[in-house]
Parts: structure tokens; C-alpha cells; sequence
């Protein structure tokens, strides 16, 4: 047999000594199997509600075309929503729990052994990426801080299912080595059971921090959340004022009129006082905003349908509702039968005992059970049935 020579033979170069001995400086117990494996437990089950009740928000937001919510129940929205981002942000800390608790293993070397190996570890950055991606653009779409150039909603959904894949695939690969370790009780648990504890409480303290957002006993606790039951005019908040959105001029205009057109047997044009002059109902809804804050309200004005049914529109129409917004993706929504047929459903004058403010909608805005803040039109002007 002929020997290649020496210098022929294929050599890698030798790893810097410090990447080499790194590993045997993670001598903490807590960088062990066990607690990784509990972490990741509660992670991919705070991962899956959140992604849950991120698609209800979603496809509430932008419906298929066969898609019919639901008005009923009335909060449904405000709890999926609510429960979306106030656990999404409690979620933070096992997050970054469990990445402190398996970072050693970024430092193996040699980095790839095999193949699969490879491919097991493409598949870990590719699921350590996309959660760090959602939970820092979704902390920062709470704080109404973008800091980046591309479209929150679609990078954040989008992104949602490459997590969810990634996160299947990485159950699949993990568990049995996750059930082992978890079902094997260790001699020294103390430092890691006060170590999990630990992680609990920071989760149970962010979300004690935000659920008043939501939950208005809890209001003043609520120092995380971006706004708080109480806050604004007619103690309603709101996210979008009349003059940051360029309609003060025309909500003001005694010529306003509301209008029904399109497919309707008649087309209806009603002033202000029209719409007074209808009967007037009230109804206790709330407004859920998607950073997950919601806040009841009383609303008072004229039902939705009984208008609809002045222009002799069909039971299964859907409409378009338009606003005094000259741009902006929800100048406009879409109601479709359920929704206006509810008799909760209002194109709604006052709030809380007053006459509508002009942030919140002045002359008339829609109000309707089981729908996203951003659905909820203000400053209507025209309803096209479809």
C-alpha cells in the first residue's frame, strides 16, 4: 500500500486553546440537562399559546374571505388578545433563563461533528433567532417603539410559524432526553429548584406588572403597560388622536353627513342630528387594542343595522366601514353579517354619559362586540354595503 505523504494529507487548523478549554469554565450546576429541560418545557408552552392566540388576533384583523367571527362571546377578543401579550412579555424571562442556562454548548468545539449534527444545530439558531426576533419586535411594537424599517404585523406573523416549525422539530429531536432527564430526581436539587423558583417569580412579577392593562383592578400595578384603564378622555385611552390623523377639520364641519351606499335598495344620507333623532341604545363594550391594553366603556348611539336597514340592505351583506382618515391601513373595516346584526353593534354618538370626544370618534364611530380596537372605525363618514 502507498502512503500519501505527510504534507499531502488534509489538515484542519488547530482552534484558538481558548475555545478549547472554554466549556470547562461552565462549572455552575444550573448548566445542566435538568433545569434546560424544565425551562424548555414552560418555553414551548408559553411559545404555543402564545402562537394560538396570535393567529385569533391575526385572522380577526385580516379575515380570509370565508372567514365569519363571531360576535359573540363579547370579550373573547380582549381575553385572547390580552392573554397574547400580557403572556408573551412574562414569557421574557424563561426565555432568557433558559438560553443563559445552554449557552455553554454554543462553545463545543469542534462546532459541527457530523452531518446531522450540522443540521441539528442550523435548526437550534434558526429557533433561538426567530423567538428572539418576536419577543424583541413584539416588546417594542407594546412600547409603540419602532425602531425598525419593515411592517410589524407581517414580519411578526410570519415569522410566528418559522418558530412554530423550528419548535416542533425541536420537541421532536429533544424529548426523549428531555423526559429522562426531568423523570430522574437529581441528589443535589436545592440550587436548581431555587434557581427555577427564581425565573417563576420574575414571569409572575412582569405579568402582575401588566395584566392591569386589561384587568381594571389591577390598573395601578400596571407600570409596564403602555396604557392604563382610566387614562384619556372620558377615561377611555386612545391610541391615535384626531390631529395626529389630519381629520380635525372635517369631523368639525356642521356639513358632515353619514351616507349608505352600494348595493342597497335605497341610499341614505343622515346628519348628526338624524342620528340623534333615532332611537338610541347603550351598550357596555370594551375597546381591546392589539399592544393588549382593554378598557370598558359605556357607548351610546344608534344600532348599526337599524341604519343598514333603512337602506334595505340584505341579511348577509357585509360593509365597509369608512372613515374621515384620508390614509392609513384601518381607515376602513369590514362588518360583516354577525357582526352587524348584533344588536350591540353601534354607530356610536357618546361615551360615558357625554357626548363623543373628538379622539375618540366625534361625530359617530363604530362600536361592536368581539373585534380588534383597530376594527373599531372612528370617525365614520360612509358605509359601503358589498
Amino acid at each position: 500500500m502507498v502512503r500519501r505523504p505527510a504534507l499531502l494529507r488534509p489538515t484542519l487548523p488547530k482552534p484558538p486553546a481558548v475555545l478549547t478549554t472554554l466549556p470547562g469554565r461552565f462549572t455552575s450546576r444550573l448548566h445542566d440537562e435538568r433545569v434546560a429541560s424544565w425551562l424548555g418545557i414552560a418555553l414551548g408552552v408559553s411559545i404555543l399559546v402564545s402562537f394560538g392566540t396570535g393567529l385569533v388576533s391575526h385572522f380577526m384583523q385580516q379575515p380570509a374571505g370565508w372567514m365569519l367571527w363571531p360576535s359573540r362571546p363579547v370579550n373573547l377578543y380582549r381575553v385572547t388578545q390580552g392573554v397574547h401579550v400580557i403572556g408573551g412579555l412574562a414569557t421574557v424571562p424563561l426565555l432568557l433563563a433558559k438560553l443563559w442556562t445552554v449557552y455553554p454548548k454554543l462553545w463545543q468545539w469542534p462546532p459541527v461533528r457530523s452531518i446531522v449534527h450540522g443540521v441539528e444545530r442550523a435548526l437550534v439558531f434558526v429557533l433561538v433567532g426567530a423567538a428572539l426576533f418576536q419577543f424583541v419586535t413584539g416588546v417594542l411594537n407594546i412600547g409603540y417603539w419602532y425602531a425598525f424599517r419593515f411592517y410589524f404585523t407581517t414580519a411578526h406573523y410570519w415569522t410566528a410559524y418559522i418558530l412554530f416549525g423550528a419548535l416542533l422539530i425541536h420537541v421532536a429531536n429533544e424529548w426523549s432526553k428531555a423526559r429522562r432527564t426531568v423523570m430522574t430526581r437529581p441528589q443535589d436539587a436545592v440550587g436548581r429548584r431555587g434557581f427555577l423558583l427564581t425565573v417563576a417569580a420574575a414571569s409572575g412579577v412582569v405579568a402582575l406588572t401588566t395584566v392591569g392593562e386589561a384587568f381594571t383592578p389591577l390598573a395601578r400595578l400596571a407600570v409596564l403597560a403602555p396604557r392604563r384603564p382610566g387614562d384619556g378622555p372620558q377615561g377611555v385611552p386612545v391610541n391615535k388622536s384626531a390631529a395626529a390623523t389630519g381629520v380635525t377639520s372635517a369631523a368639525r364641519d356642521p356639513g358632515w353627513r353619514l351616507t349608505v351606499t352600494g348595493r342597497v335598495a335605497r341610499p341614505v344620507t343622515l346628519s348628526l342630528a338624524d342620528l340623534r333623532a333615532l332611537p338610541q341604545h347603550t351598550a357596555r363594550l370594551p375597546i381591546s387594542c392589539v399592544e393588549g391594553w382593554s378598557v370598558e366603556a359605556n357607548w351610546r348611539g344608534v344600532r348599526l343595522r337599524d341604519v343598514l336597514r333603512m337602506a334595505g340592505v340584505a341579511g348577509d351583506a357585509r360593509v365597509r366601514v369608512e372613515s374621515l382618515e384620508p390614509y392609513g391601513l384601518y381607515r376602513t373595516s369590514r362588518v360583516d353579517a354577525p357582526h352587524w346584526r348584533d344588536p350591540l353593534t353601534l354607530l356610536a354618538l357618546g361615551l360615558n354619559g357625554e357626548p363623543l370626544d373628538l379622539d375618540h370618534g366625534y361625530p359617530c364611530r363604530l362600536i361592536a362586540p368581539n373585534r380588534p380596537g383597530v376594527m373599531q372605525t372612528k370617525w365614520v363618514h360612509r358605509l359601503v354595503v358589498l
